[in-house]
């Protein structure tokens, strides 16, 4: 299908490139150090993960050789109207998994998929709906599990998920990092 192309992701992030791996598509990772994260105060739900994955795909734009394709992503938990990002230490985590506990919250990935001739991006939304969850769940999540580098400090692929969600309207993968059927549909495209 992308034969014509050399594929990059532009992530570290490991559930990205697990997904992307499961398309049987053969890629490179390559990231930059450094990348700003910060976005305009007045963007609100899935505008901010679009304009942070367009953001990261700038940076890579004077990079882009002939035959490239470069997929960037960024994914935001957005609960009480507000962004609820990667957690600062085992406080933070709790404090956040307490926030979502017997409520929906919201998870919304924005993607660039970038070539020389060409640039398509989107955002996807899935709603997620968490039990109740106790003290001793959170903390034995947050102690064993260590969700530090995951937005809202959880993955839904892990014990927290297993245990916690009860409901969820739309892709599940969106809440890994990556809507990856959307994303197969943008790069048939290609």
């Amino acid at each position: 299908m992308l034969e014509q192309y050399h594929v990059i992701l532009a992530s570290n992030s490991p559930r990205r490139k697990e997904l992307l791996s499961g398309l049987e598509i053969t890629f490179e990772v390559k990231t930059i150090k450094g990348l700003e994260e910060d976005y305009p105060e007045r963007l609100q739900e899935g505008d901010i993960p679009l304009f942070l994955a367009r953001q990261k795909m700038d940076a890579y734009n004077s990079l882009i050789q002939g035959n490239e394709l470069i997929i960037t992503a960024d994914t935001i938990v957005w609960s009480g109207n507000r962004v609820m990002g990667k957690p600062k230490d085992r406080e933070d985590a709790i404090r956040m998994l307490h926030k979502l506990s017997g409520d929906t919250h919201q998870v919304f990935t924005g993607v660039c998929v970038r070539s020389k001739e060409k640039e398509v991006s989107f955002v996807a939304r899935s709603d997620v709906r968490f039990a109740t969850l106790t003290d001793e769940e959170i903390t034995h999540y947050v102690d064993h599990y260590k969700p530090f580098d995951k937005a809202g400090s959880y993955g839904v692929q892990e014990w927290i998920g297993y245990i916690g969600v009860e409901h969820i309207n739309g892709s599940f993968y969106n809440i890994m990092g990556l809507p990856i059927q959307k994303l197969y549909n943008v790069l048939r495209e290609f």
